[in-house]
């Protein structure tokens, strides 16, 4: 009898281990488990350097969706979007590939535009800015490009 009871006990305390080590894993791989909420809308960049699938896209710092895909579209990488239902982007929109300090991780910012209209399911953001290189930034400030307005002295 007491036998017994001591493998329930272990066995209750190994599905909620498993429970837990299950939810972990969901919640820190990022993986939907419900499906996506939300519209798809794409945008093309000329380089979108270091961006993954699942990094945020955010507006004034608020999370409002996440890159779902990337791809090669002509010459441009094309970014595939996933936004929040809540969240109405106007066809004017600007997306713009940030990263959290020098070599933070990649993200998406929107800057909303002044349109009436609104960007449709499946439609396509306009304006894009992409990330500068920092390596061509540095080779510039270093040969006197940046400080002198671009002419070399």
């Amino acid at each position: 009898m007491n036998q017994t009871r001591t493998e329930i006990t272990v066995g209750i305390f190994v599905v909620v281990g498993i429970v837990c080590l299950g939810y972990l894993a969901v919640r820190l791989g990022k993986v939907e488990l419900f499906g996506n909420k939300g519209y798809r809308v794409y945008a093309d960049f000329a380089s979108v350097a270091g961006l993954k699938i699942g990094d945020p896209v955010e507006i004034a710092g608020v999370k409002i969706g996440k890159v779902e895909t990337l791809s090669l579209a002509e010459d441009k990488a094309r970014v595939g979007l996933t936004v929040d239902d809540s969240v109405k982007l106007q066809e004017d929109a600007i997306a713009s590939v940030r990263s959290r300090g020098l070599i933070g991780d990649k993200f998406i910012l929107i800057t909303l535009g002044a349109s009436d209209k609104v960007l449709q399911p499946g439609g396509r953001i306009r304006e894009t800015e992409s990330p500068p290189d920092l390596p061509d930034l540095l080779g510039k400030l270093v040969g006197g490009e940046l400080i002198s307005g671009g002419e070399k002295k």
